[in-house]
């Protein structure tokens, strides 16, 4: 049976959306991965288009609240940003939570001073979560 994980960040425009990319891509056969925010502000452009240049479509994914998931019975949540860390609800039953923190590339990238250097924070970070989902995620179920 395979685990259901939850990536949860703040807005669910980006981070958690790469996570639950990465993960499906990666771990498909061995886990169920989701996403959602404490708030759902859209797929963030960007992180499709990132996604895409490594060979993984999110496209279809969608921003949602965490209160979609509600049936969903959640072995895991991974909060990827400090603000979900700290607003995390309560799960029932056996639900580990576990937080792993990366960088907001959308925030990074207003200060950058091109759209180049504004894609590498989202590369970056994309690069950084990959690297998560291959070499630590297996180990937290």
């Amino acid at each position: 049976m395979k685990s259901n994980v939850l990536f949860l960040c703040t807005g669910n425009s980006c981070r958690s959306q790469m996570a639950e990319g990465w993960a499906r891509h990666l771990l498909g056969d061995r886990i169920e991965p989701y996403s959602a925010g404490i708030e759902a502000h859209g797929l963030n452009p960007e992180a499709v288009r990132v996604m895409q240049e490594a060979g993984v479509d999110i496209s279809g994914q969608t921003s949602k609240l965490i209160s979609a998931l509600a049936d969903v019975p959640l072995d895991l949540v991974i909060t990827v940003c400090g603000h979900a860390d700290e607003n995390c609800p309560a799960f029932p039953g056996r639900t580990r939570v576990v937080h792993v923190g990366f960088d907001d590339p959308p925030k990074l990238a207003k200060t950058a001073a091109s759209e180049d250097e504004a894609l590498g924070h989202y590369r970056r970070v994309r690069d950084e979560i990959r690297k998560f989902v291959e070499m630590e995620l297996s180990q937290l179920l």
